[in-house]
């Protein structure tokens, strides 16, 4: 059974977020929660943990768009923007905030779902793509270590690279661990000898 999505509106304005949400209820089974004022935003969304934020505003401020990575976690779950018209740069720092969607020309009810559909899809993509970098990062700094650790024993025992390399796996082996964590604490040792 998939989990029943819970979704955080702020709208102001009461009539139109009574729309937003019949205009939820009716496309998904769902929990929706709506914010009124968009003053201590951040607390507000993040005592809802919601899956997803939904912000319709008429001109968005830098000060809200501030409150909204705080609050909403644009790299912990996706927001939608819906403004009413071009604010300026403000779509590019709101791009920049983490919002996954920002849509000009205001929320209307029949657009909700699908929009909601794409920023969820956008979100999952580049986070995806944050985790796929980490990883890179990691085996980068990983595959740097190794490499210093092999230069040591090179020099040190005057073997060439597969053989310096062969002893790191060796060692890594009969110790239980992974070649890196060895390679790390060779090259540590070696810094504090010498």
């Amino acid at each position: 059974m998939q989990k029943k999505l819970t979704v955080v509106v702020v709208e102001e304005d009461r009539d139109r977020a009574i729309g937003i949400v019949d205009a939820l209820k009716e496309a998904e089974d769902c929990e929706v929660f709506v914010i009124g004022n968009a003053s201590s935003l951040a607390r507000k969304i993040a005592a809802h943990a919601p899956d997803i934020v939904l912000v319709d505003v008429d001109n968005p401020t830098r000060d809200m768009l501030e409150e909204l990575t705080l609050a909403s976690g644009p790299l912990d779950r996706p927001v939608a923007m819906f403004v009413s018209g071009a604010a300026g740069g403000l779509a590019q720092a709101a791009i920049e905030a983490g919002v996954s969607a920002y849509v000009v020309d205001g929320l209307r009810p029949e657009r909700v779902k699908p929009v909601m559909d794409i920023a969820i899809a956008r979100f999952a993509m580049v986070r995806q793509m944050r985790n796929e970098l980490a990883e890179t990062r990691r085996a980068l700094e990983e595959r740097k270590v190794i490499d210093r650790a092999k230069g040591l024993l090179m020099k040190a025992k005057g073997v060439d690279e597969d053989a310096a390399y062969a002893l790191l796996r060796k060692t890594a082996m009969d110790q239980g661990r992974k070649v890196v964590d060895v390679a790390e604490a060779l090259v540590t040792a070696a810094g504090l000898l010498g």
